[in-house]
């Protein structure tokens, strides 16, 4: 599918509604896992569910359509880990000095909130050079989610550096998310250290946040990847719940030595059981759904994905009791 750029926004929403009741009518069990239909458009975001979805998912989609979008199929947020081309989101025109207030009335006029920025910095970098130019655009990161009112900012490890121990590389990434920390907490927001890469065993990402000791630090829960990884969603919620602000959440099926992505409730994630174990801790963070359509362009379009999720999910938190964000 082309990109969106020459479909004015009603002829957008019309179509990815279409694309969503396609599936809705196509896939069974999405209809009866969920609460029987896509949740729908809800007027200054009153009564929805914490939902979100990361623009990672939707990489053609300008500003506006992801906007619409979101507020027609009822999710409550807008998570931002690129728009188009532009990674680096300081540098986009929504949030120029002159621009951000509008941008800020935009999602407050579709009941939307940033629950997190996603920047590209692996804390793991050796090199001084290419950390420095990394922090430096994370630190943009922190200013521009301070700016938006968004509480967090995301980070990754990443790997285990060729030559470098496991002790000295995990004093070496909890130095830097101490320094990012130290940074963001005046401002209001907190780093969150995404399991990911080489870094998705529960015990390791304890002592990362014991050795990072920081206030101003928290984890992102990739469930899908702690999953895979070999973890049952009880065993790590359970370990690190207390740090866990943010969650991301995908379905896959094994497809070789890699991961196919699936839709919501298709593949062996157990995603109702992520959402059920962050609720059994008053989790209050968002729940969102990270369709990697940019790097796999092959996955289905975000019109079908991420109405799907909206309808999957909902229910599932409906289920474990997660109440709409209004009421909690």
């Amino acid at each position: 599918m082309s990109g969106h750029d020459g479909m004015d926004r009603r002829a957008f929403l019309r179509a990815a509604g279409a694309l969503a009741a396609i599936t809705a009518t196509g896939c069974t069990r999405a209809a009866t896992v969920g609460s029987g239909a896509a949740s729908p458009s809800l007027a200054g975001g009153s009564g929805r569910l914490p939902l979100g979805f990361s623009t990672l998912g939707s990489p053609k989609w300008t500003w506006a359509q992801t906007l619409d979008f979101a507020a027609a199929h009822g999710f409550a947020g807008v998570e931002l880990r690129g728009i188009q081309e532009t990674m680096d989101l300081s540098q986009r025109p929504e949030f120029q000095p002159d621009r951000i207030a509008q941008s800020k009335r935009e999602l407050a006029a579709h009941g939307l909130v940033v629950p997190c920025l996603g920047a590209s910095v692996n804390l793991h970098e050796q090199d001084a050079a290419k950390l420095g130019t990394a922090m430096a655009e994370t630190r943009r990161f922190i200013d521009l989610a301070n700016a938006l009112g968004a509480p967090y900012v995301r980070v990754f490890g990443n790997e285990y550096p060729k030559g470098l121990s496991k002790d000295a590389t995990l004093t070496y990434i909890a130095r830097g998310l101490r320094e990012l920390g130290e940074y963001a907490r005046p401002k209001g927001v907190t780093v969150v250290l995404e399991s990911h890469g080489q870094f998705t065993d529960s015990p390791t990402l304890v002592e990362l946040m014991q050795r990072a000791d920081s206030p101003g630090v928290a984890i992102l829960w990739d469930a899908h990847h702690t999953f895979v990884a070999g973890e049952q969603p009880e065993a790590t919620v359970a370990q690190l719940g207390k740090w866990i602000r943010h969650t991301h959440l995908k379905d896959s099926v094994p497809a070789g030595k890699d991961r196919k992505y699936v839709l919501t409730g298709r593949g062996e994630v157990p995603v109702k059981r992520q959402i059920e174990a962050l609720a059994r801790i008053g989790y209050k963070g968002f729940y969102s759904f990270e369709w990697e359509k940019r790097w796999h362009p092959e996955i289905e379009e975000p019109e079908v994905a991420f109405a799907d999720f909206a309808t999957v999910a909902s229910g599932y938190l409906r289920d474990a009791g997660v109440k709409p964000l209004a009421s909690r």
